[in-house]
């Protein structure tokens, strides 16, 4: 969840092919840009992005070649694919830190991004998976972290958040959140919702009561998850 505020989509790497675009083509070209970019989503959310192309256009019901001709080079590919959710991200992070209520702008944040966890299957890869060396999608997650602890530091600082809150609690509470993003879209909104709403109350420094030291866990570790089905 990068945290440049900008909501456009993450711009190619030098050297590499700009991401395939769906403007001026036909209805049925259109139709298999969108059947690939799907199946590369699911493909990637639960395997990694190493799946083969092959595997990938066999999902969607596409020759290999109409695969290439919609995106020339792999790396094209898995940046289209994650584009949308990126920019997403950084729309959510970026209007969490413009917040001027520290306590609300950090809710904010826990909250959409666990309801994206639970309900796109993408959205883990999106956030937080090894991506090529030609895009810097660990960058944008540094930033991510960086973004977070501002975020965390700032509802502490109010006197909302409980002093005791570590920025691996986040990824703490992403594994939990994990739990449900398995089970169909409207059980895992829900269960999430609830999660969530149990979480951020237990997060808030008029409850604080102490608790053990924190793990130490990374934002990478997500990830590793299995995705689902």
């Amino acid at each position: 969840m990068p945290a440049q505020p900008s909501r456009k989509r993450p711009a190619p790497a030098a050297g590499s092919m700009p991401p395939a675009s769906s403007a001026g083509l036909r209805a049925d070209a259109r139709h298999n840009r969108d059947r690939i970019l799907e199946a590369a989503r699911e493909a990637y959310a639960a395997h990694g992005i190493d799946v083969p192309v092959t595997t990938i256009a066999r999902r969607a019901g596409v020759g290999v070649a109409t695969l290439y001709r919609r995106f020339p080079t792999r790396d094209a590919l898995v940046t289209e694919a994650f584009s949308e959710q990126l920019a997403l991200c950084v729309a959510v992070l970026d209007e969490a830190l413009r917040d001027p209520d520290p306590w609300r702008g950090f809710c904010s944040l826990i909250e959409k991004v666990c309801a994206m966890q639970a309900t796109d299957r993408g959205f883990t890869a999106a956030f937080l998976s090894r991506f090529p060396d030609a895009v810097d999608f660990g960058g944008q997650r540094a930033c991510a972290e960086e973004g977070i602890a501002q975020l965390i530091r700032r509802a502490q600082d109010s006197g909302q958040l409980r002093a005791d809150f570590d920025p691996s609690d986040v990824t703490l509470l992403l594994l939990a959140n994990s739990g449900v993003a398995g089970e169909a879209p409207e059980v895992s909104a829900v269960a999430s919702r609830r999660l969530t709403g149990y979480l951020l109350q237990s997060f808030r420094a008029d409850r604080a009561a102490p608790l053990p030291p924190p793990a130490p866990l990374e934002l990478r570790r997500v990830h590793q998850l299995p995705q689902g089905p």
